[in-house]
């Protein structure tokens, strides 16, 4: 599995459970979903820090992983926006 659909795929469970958290906050404030959904947006956090740092050098996608809650859309985004270096290939005409 490449290490951007990881980053895709963390950014989307980052941004769920952070939704799920603040959804119970504001309503029934249910132990049992903080206690599945914290631990759970915590490593999809440190996912997508893992993900955006192996993925590409551009710095500015790296830096915005590292924003809480939204960080790994944020640094997904960056990744559209910044062009793909060029390919080399071993077979080059002269």
């Amino acid at each position: 599995m490449s290490a951007v659909r990881i980053l895709r795929i963390a950014a989307g469970a980052e941004a769920a459970t952070l939704a799920v958290l603040l959804a119970n906050l504001l309503t029934v404030h249910a132990r049992p979903v903080t206690s599945l959904a914290g631990p759970l947006h915590g490593t999809a956090y440190l996912v997508v820090i893992a993900a955006a740092w192996q993925t590409t050098t551009a710095a500015g996608a790296r830096w915005y992983a590292l924003v809480p809650g939204i960080g790994g859309l944020l640094a997904l985004r960056r990744l559209r926006e910044t062009p793909a270096p060029p390919t080399t290939s071993g077979n080059q005409e002269e």
